[in-house]
């Protein structure tokens, strides 16, 4: 196939780099990939000011941004500017990949010709915490715009459907980069220690994971937290006195961090499906998370960790302090089922998934711009990944 993704931003998001796999993995299956997107806008006035005032300086230029991008062999095309995309900025395809919903405003807006339209939601994207009230409205919009959809979790899955009337919707749980994120087997730590991605955005839900991590340090005061983010922690949301933090670590600290924790703690809010629980699940870490997307794939209570009700920080701790507390052969046995979760499902899997959840949208659309007829595959093995897909959901 000829796939065209379409980016809002090349940036260090998740989102993106979610996107940057599947274009890589797509890329080496033989496809004829492209991935256009835009360079990070000028910071305004007002978040310039709050980022020097949070002792951040007024940040990198927003043309030099780092991306998820940038050590791929994936051709990709910067625009000139933060602007939408026009037809002539795209080749024909079979298939063109919106992945925000402003991108999906775009891609409605191309000639037949770019591809069969697609939206590749990965969260909520018309959510009031994402967006200006302004906006909401037009998010939503976009979001019920006749392009086929393809999402990553069971919640997304229902808040298509429930939300804005979704029929056709394919499902494709991400995965974990095995190759990255792997640890030993082994026992608990000697001093017990707590794990936590680190955000000042109000949807990550640190605050909840702080109030939760001082109930925790109550019962425990040897506590020792780790924590990384891609920002130093702000004077409104310290992290306890003694955390070891590192920012903008790369991917080898990474799985240390991950695997110097006895439980991996997630207060978020609001996620499509947050890949970190996953990460740390992959270095054998119990995750201990309130029920957003990806933990509430992946999290069965009392097998590789516990899930919570979201904003309920005193369960959060009571759970945490739970498998903190565990006889060191029932830690061993949830350090070893979360394991077994994260590898159940592989990047591999996903991929060939994604392939034909593609395939199928292109099948289901009047309009097939260059498409040949279905290969073989998409119905001798549709079945397989359909089985693994509903396996690694929990369904």
């Amino acid at each position: 196939m000829k796939i065209t993704f379409v980016l809002p931003v090349f940036d260090l998001s998740g989102g993106v780099r979610v996107v940057a796999q599947y274009a890589q993995r797509l890329h080496e299956r033989g496809h004829e990939v492209l991935v256009v997107g835009c360079p990070p806008g000028s910071p305004s006035l007002r978040t310039r000011l709050r980022s020097w005032a949070r002792g951040r300086g007024a940040g990198p230029h927003p043309t030099r941004g780092a991306s998820h991008l940038d050590e791929l062999d994936v051709p990709r095309r910067l625009l000139d500017r933060a602007r939408p995309v026009r037809a002539s900025d795209l080749p024909d395809a079979d298939v063109v990949v919106a992945t925000w919903w402003e991108t999906a405003e775009w891609v409605a807006a191309l000639p037949p010709r770019k591809g069969v339209k697609v939206h590749f939601v990965q969260n909520d994207e018309a959510h009031p915490g994402w967006l200006a009230p302004s906006q909401r409205a037009r998010a939503a919009s976009a979001m019920r715009l006749p392009l086929a959809k393809i999402t990553i979790s069971r919640s997304l899955d229902r808040m298509l459907r429930e939300a804005h009337g979704a029929t056709d919707v394919e499902v494709v749980p991400n995965a974990v980069e095995l190759d990255v994120f792997h640890a030993r087997p082994r026992g608990k730590q000697a001093r017990p220690t707590v794990g936590l991605l680190y955000s000042d955005n109000p949807l990550k839900g640190v605050d909840v994971s702080l109030r939760a991590l001082d109930l925790v340090k109550r019962a425990l005061p040897d506590l020792q937290v780790v924590a990384f983010g891609v920002h130093a922690p702000v004077a409104e949301l310290p992290l306890p006195p003694g955390t070891r933090f590192e920012e903008r670590p790369p991917q080898h600290v990474i799985r240390a961090l991950y695997a110097s924790c006895d439980v991996w703690m997630c207060g978020s809010r609001c996620e499509g499906y947050h890949l970190p629980p996953l990460e740390a699940m992959a270095c054998r870490v119990p995750v201990v998370s309130t029920r957003v997307g990806g933990p509430d794939d992946n999290v069965i209570d009392g097998e590789n960790g516990y899930l919570v009700a979201i904003e309920d920080a005193e369960a959060l701790a009571g759970r945490t302090i739970g498998v903190l507390c565990a006889s060191p052969e029932l830690w061993r046995e949830m350090s070893d089922a979360a394991h077994r979760t994260a590898t159940s499902w592989t990047y591999a899997d996903a991929t060939r998934a994604f392939e034909l959840a593609l395939e199928r949208c292109i099948l289901r659309s009047p309009v097939r711009a260059l498409h040949r007829p279905a290969p073989p595959r998409v119905t001798r093995i549709a079945s397989e990944l359909a089985m693994r897909v509903r396996a690694a959901m929990g369904a």
